[in-house]
């Protein structure tokens, strides 16, 4: 854990590189030490309130009292005729385990986000700053999209519900229509690249937040649409089912590595309207796409807050920085234009693809 905080490592890759030094762990020890190395980042602050001690060992117990629910008898059980296990709770730690004081804490402490972002947070929920970050801190849950080019939703949950690795059908995401979730506590486990559902091409990987945005852009079948910050196309997917494989979806992403999973997704999909557009050195890729698109569709980069259920480590990675630098670039991109390949801002998006992108 200190590591982490020292060379600034992504903790997945942390993580992996302790599993490759130490495989004599077995899976539910590796799940078990995972669960724990990211419940300590996702709320290593409240934690460290709590336990009255900013250190790797407050975050733990924190994560296992407060954040895994687990009771501090247990977590003091847990320690018994184990030996690598830590050193036992102590009195002090023993009193902070069994309160709580975490309503006298700031909106930072008990959203578990930064302190430089209070402002930026606050602005934008108000009252409810410590609340949403609160949410933005817990374990994401596993999202499926159900591919309507090859199966419906109803048909995807009846055949998850055969799986053994699950304990009955799971449900449907509460707002997407074509989603399907699973509760973290078994989705973080859950082998879903093995399931025949998905080497058949049923379901992708996708987040309810990302279903929601592809359809609400309006896609229909028979449209020209041009998706400019594809990377590795999972809403580009969305879009293709959404319009039924008619019509005409350009991929483009400024990175032009990013692309690289597209094509077997697609084929494994049966999509067979997109058109991927890698940028070219001395080309625009997409000039010939000029006043020719029904919808620009953008997810461009932003600060990155989406990802922080997944990427917990990523919010205390987070500088204000680089926060500028990438406002910055937004900033830069109202421009006329950029340079061959590139997109940027809504000024940009004009210049390329004139008065008829998102008519």
């Amino acid at each position: 854990m200190t590591s982490l905080e020292t060379q600034r490592q992504p903790a997945a890759d942390a993580v992996k590189a302790w599993m490759l030094t130490h495989r004599f762990a077995g899976s539910k020890d590796r799940a078990e030490i995972g669960d724990l190395v990211f419940g300590a980042l996702r709320w290593k602050q409240s934690s460290a309130w709590r336990m009255g001690e900013d250190t790797p060992r407050a975050w733990v117990w924190g994560a296992l009292r407060w954040g895994f629910r687990q009771s501090a008898e247990w977590i003091e059980q847990s320690l018994v005729d184990d030996p690598h296990a830590p050193s036992p709770v102590t009195d002090t730690e023993r009193a902070a385990l069994n309160g709580d004081n975490i309503a006298s804490a700031l909106a930072h402490v008990r959203g578990d986000f930064p302190e430089w972002l209070s402002s930026s947070l606050e602005r934008a929920f108000g009252d409810d700053a410590a609340k949403e970050g609160a949410a933005l801190a817990a374990p994401a849950p596993l999202d499926l999209r159900a591919n309507t080019l090859k199966a419906d939703r109803e048909k995807l949950i009846a055949a998850l519900a055969e799986s053994p690795k699950l304990k009955g059908p799971p449900d449907g995401t509460p707002h997407a229509p074509d989603g399907v979730r699973i509760p973290w506590s078994l989705g973080r486990t859950f082998p879903w690249a093995t399931e025949q559902a998905f080497v058949k091409g049923w379901f992708e990987v996708q987040d309810e937040g990302s279903q929601i945005a592809a359809r609400i852009s309006g896609a229909q079948p028979g449209m020209q649409v041009a998706d400019v910050c594809a990377g590795a196309g999972g809403k580009t997917l969305a879009l293709a089912a959404l319009m039924e494989n008619k019509g005409q979806i350009f991929a483009h992403d400024i990175e032009g590595r990013r692309l690289a999973p597209m094509k077997e997704r697609l084929d494994r999909a049966g999509v067979r309207n997109v058109q991927v557009r890698a940028p070219m050195r001395t080309k625009d890729a997409l000039a010939d796409l000029r006043d020719k698109m029904d919808i620009v569709f953008v997810d461009a980069p932003c600060s990155g807050s989406g990802t922080w259920r997944r990427s917990p480590d990523s919010k205390w990675r987070l500088r204000p920085n680089a926060l500028a630098k990438r406002l910055g670039g937004a900033a830069a991109g109202l421009g006329a234009g950029r340079a061959a390949g590139e997109v940027g801002g809504a000024a940009g998006l004009r210049h390329l693809f004139g008065a008829a992108g998102g008519k």
